[in-house]
Protein backbone atom coordinates (compact mmCIF):
# COMPACT_ATOMS: atom_id res chain seq x y z
CA UNK A 1 0.00 0.00 0.00
CA UNK A 2 1.15 3.34 -0.76
CA UNK A 3 -0.16 7.17 0.58
CA UNK A 4 1.46 10.27 0.57
CA UNK A 5 2.54 10.45 4.08
CA UNK A 6 3.07 6.73 4.44
CA UNK A 7 0.39 6.63 7.42
CA UNK A 8 -3.08 4.87 7.66
CA UNK A 9 -5.79 5.27 9.65
CA UNK A 10 -6.89 2.33 11.52
CA UNK A 11 -10.16 2.24 10.20
CA UNK A 12 -8.72 2.55 7.03
CA UNK A 13 -6.07 -0.37 7.62
CA UNK A 14 -8.99 -2.44 8.82
CA UNK A 15 -10.86 -2.05 5.86
CA UNK A 16 -7.74 -2.89 3.66
CA UNK A 17 -6.95 -6.32 4.34
CA UNK A 18 -10.53 -7.14 4.83
CA UNK A 19 -11.05 -7.55 8.63
CA UNK A 20 -14.12 -5.13 8.22
CA UNK A 21 -16.13 -5.18 5.09
CA UNK A 22 -17.55 -1.30 5.76
CA UNK A 23 -15.85 1.65 8.10
CA UNK A 24 -18.70 1.09 10.11
CA UNK A 25 -17.88 -2.42 11.00
CA UNK A 26 -13.90 -0.99 11.23
CA UNK A 27 -15.46 1.84 13.46
CA UNK A 28 -17.21 -0.88 16.10
CA UNK A 29 -14.79 -3.28 15.92
CA UNK A 30 -12.22 -0.31 17.42
CA UNK A 31 -14.60 0.74 19.90
CA UNK A 32 -15.37 -2.34 20.94
CA UNK A 33 -12.18 -2.69 22.15
CA UNK A 34 -11.49 -5.33 19.39
CA UNK A 35 -8.40 -4.31 18.48
CA UNK A 36 -4.74 -3.87 19.16
CA UNK A 37 -2.26 -1.95 17.72
CA UNK A 38 1.69 -3.35 18.82
CA UNK A 39 0.07 -4.89 21.50
CA UNK A 40 -2.03 -2.52 23.05
CA UNK A 41 -6.09 -1.95 22.84
CA UNK A 42 -6.59 1.24 21.16
CA UNK A 43 -10.09 2.44 20.60
CA UNK A 44 -8.97 5.63 18.44
CA UNK A 45 -10.65 4.62 14.81
CA UNK A 46 -7.93 7.67 13.62
CA UNK A 47 -4.69 6.08 14.94
CA UNK A 48 -2.54 7.40 11.94
CA UNK A 49 -0.50 3.63 11.76
CA UNK A 50 3.20 3.51 10.59
CA UNK A 51 5.16 0.78 8.73
CA UNK A 52 6.06 -2.11 11.41
CA UNK A 53 2.99 -1.14 13.28
CA UNK A 54 1.28 -4.40 13.91
CA UNK A 55 -2.61 -4.73 14.41
CA UNK A 56 -4.34 -7.86 15.74
CA UNK A 57 -7.61 -9.06 16.01
CA UNK A 58 -8.97 -11.93 16.54
CA UNK A 59 -5.75 -13.61 16.79
CA UNK A 60 -5.21 -12.56 13.55
CA UNK A 61 -1.77 -10.23 13.60
CA UNK A 62 -1.27 -7.95 10.82
CA UNK A 63 1.99 -6.07 10.08
CA UNK A 64 1.61 -2.44 8.25
CA UNK A 65 4.31 -2.23 5.21
CA UNK A 66 4.69 0.77 3.01
CA UNK A 67 6.02 0.23 -0.29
Amino acid sequence: MTTSDNTIKLDQFLKFVGIAPTGGQAKLMIQEGEVKVNGTIETRRGRKLVSGDKVTVGGQTFEVAFS
